[in-house]
């Protein structure tokens, strides 16, 4: 019999969305201008795949000791699982997290994270392929969302640096299709485990990138530089990308990817007092209409699955 002191698994499940979407939120929005930070000694695949890399294999190795203080069986993924990672990881990792270094090589970390906003404009995109029509709501949210890319695009940060806006443009395309498949096609390990083997999978191959790119860290590394490598593995990794992984598996995706409307104010506040970055009167037009956009797209969602 149960005691009424310990909740259900459903219950349980519940309480841990909250907190899940508050790492999301706030650590996800400060890990731009980290990233930017850590480029000064560290270039972006490298960056990228060591940190996930690191992160991915200390959450391996608690999972095994927790199963061996548990005295039970670690569940490892199985070779299926591991396909799935690696096609996940290399999209979400290889492409998203790398990318989105290299486009704050030449753009603000605040801009960068306002582009990104439109993941879930993406997201519903994609979901087109499988079978899911975006409502009346989401389709005007994916609208206007498409004219504030244009609108940010347009101003001067970006104008100069069309490599930087390819490379945001195709982090937010890989991101959002990686995610799209984690909760379809290719399915991860459950729990801790599945994620990760992602990081494994996907810091792999940001390494095989890096080094196919000649990427050179600089030593010895700047200390601002570690500290904000260490900051990215134990936050950005082990707990905020955790977290987002555990939402697309316990929530809708509306949900799981709202972030993307609360990180580019964060990221931009950050941006604009911690590294002084600039940002014109007219990319902050545009960043407002990203938002609305993707305001209107949760809240399409969230009509359509009140659930």
């Amino acid at each position: 019999m149960q005691s009424a002191t310990i909740p259900p698994p459903a219950a349980s499940r519940a309480s841990l969305v909250v907190p899940a979407l508050l790492a999301c939120y706030l650590i996800w929005g400060s890990t731009y201008l980290a990233i930017r930070y850590a480029l000064e000694s560290f270039p972006p695949f490298f960056q990228m795949g060591t940190r996930f890399l690191t992160a991915g294999a200390l959450l391996f190795a608690w999972q095994m000791w927790s199963a061996r203080r548990a005295r039970r069986d670690c569940v490892f993924p199985d070779r299926t699982q591991w396909r799935n990672a690696l096609i996940v990881g290399t999209l979400m990792l290889g492409g998203g997290m790398g990318l989105c270094a290299t486009a704050e090589q030449t753009i603000g970390s605040g801009l960068v994270a306002a582009f990104i906003a439109v993941t879930p404009m993406w997201t519903c995109g994609w979901g087109l392929m499988f079978g899911q029509r975006p409502g009346r709501l989401e389709f005007v949210g994916m609208t206007v969302g498409v004219a504030g890319v244009v609108l940010l695009v347009r101003g001067t940060s970006f104008a100069a640096s069309p490599v930087g806006v390819a490379a945001v443009a195709g982090a937010t395309l890989a991101w959002s299709l990686g995610s799209v498949l984690s909760t379809n096609k290719f399915r991860l390990a459950p729990g801790a485990m599945g994620f990760a083997s992602e990081m494994l999978c996907g810091g792999a191959m940001l390494m095989l990138l890096s080094l196919a790119m000649g990427e050179n860290p600089v030593w010895p590394a700047q200390p601002q530089a570690v500290l904000a490598w260490l900051y990215l593995v134990v936050f950005g990794s082990l707990i905020a990308f955790s977290a987002y992984l555990y939402l697309l598996a316990n929530s809708s995706a509306a949900v799981a990817t709202s972030y993307a409307f609360v990180n580019p104010v964060i990221a931009l506040f950050l941006g604009v007092v911690l590294a002084s970055e600039h940002v014109a009167a007219g990319e902050w037009i545009a960043c407002g209409v990203i938002v609305a956009g993707v305001f209107l797209i949760f809240r399409g969602k969230t009509a359509s699955n009140p659930k």
